[in-house]
């Protein structure tokens, strides 16, 4: 079964690998933004403020969206996804191999953004000493990148599932990233005042650690539950007849 996955991730990883030049100049600008633009203008504030955690998960979650949708339309639009679904693998190979991939693909880019970032931030205030988050906002944005990249692997699957085309999952991913964010966003200024005033009261009181435990434990839900989603949706039999 590992073998099989493994068999299935690296053959999304060389299909990834022939994005090209643009491809590979997009995602050059991406870690600029996040690795060296960010830090720049945070300064110290990079490792100590949660910004770095939150930037991560965002990252991650937009890195896998740009490439899950893929998965499964991709397959179906170059026609070679009878041949996936004939093959010996079995589905849950077929389905975690895709996921793992989007997964994988993008929270190593996030870490080596990170890792990029806390040398920008070192060089660019060499005078304070070495500078390093908090253990907390550290492993908070190691943790949660990873989790926010299987968030979006789930919903992508899910959706490329089902698209017609890539462009069809990529414009279903991108909506729905955007009501995300300001769906959030929105809602928080839709809330009465006194239960605004609780929020901030309570993120202001709770511990850095005690928020990221909450956030781990929220997205490991939504990834479980997204997963078994996409197991239960993912029939063979249907996507051939597809």
């Amino acid at each position: 079964m590992i073998a099989d996955v493994w068999t299935v991730m690296w053959k999304e990883w060389k299909e990834l690998s022939r994005g090209g030049g643009r491809g590979r100049l997009g995602l050059l600008l991406f870690l600029g933004v996040f690795g060296v633009f960010m830090p720049l203008q945070l300064g110290n504030g990079w490792v100590t403020s949660p910004v770095m955690p939150i930037a991560a998960v965002w990252v991650s979650l937009f890195l896998v969206t740009t490439v899950v949708a893929d998965s499964f339309a991709g397959e179906r639009e170059r026609h070679t996804l009878e041949t996936l679904l004939a093959s010996r693998l079995p589905d849950r190979a077929i389905l975690f191999g895709k996921v793992g991939a989007a997964v994988a693909y993008g929270w190593g880019v996030t870490l080596i953004g990170l890792l990029i970032s806390l040398v920008t931030v070192n060089v660019a205030q060499r005078s304070a000493g070495l500078l390093f988050p908090l253990a907390s906002l550290a492993v908070g944005a190691v943790v949660l990148s990873l989790l926010g990249a299987g968030l979006a692997a789930g919903v992508g699957v899910l959706v490329s599932l089902r698209a017609a085309s890539v462009r069809q999952a990529q414009q279903t991913m991108s909506f729905t990233l955007i009501v995300l964010t300001f769906g959030i966003g929105f809602g928080a200024q839709a809330l009465p005042s006194e239960w605004r005033a609780r929020l901030l009261e309570f993120f202001v009181a709770t511990d850095v650690t005690d928020l990221v435990t909450i956030a781990v434990v929220i997205l490991t839900l939504l990834n479980v539950g997204l997963l078994a989603a996409a197991k239960a949706k993912f029939q063979r039999a249907r996507l051939i007849l597809d």
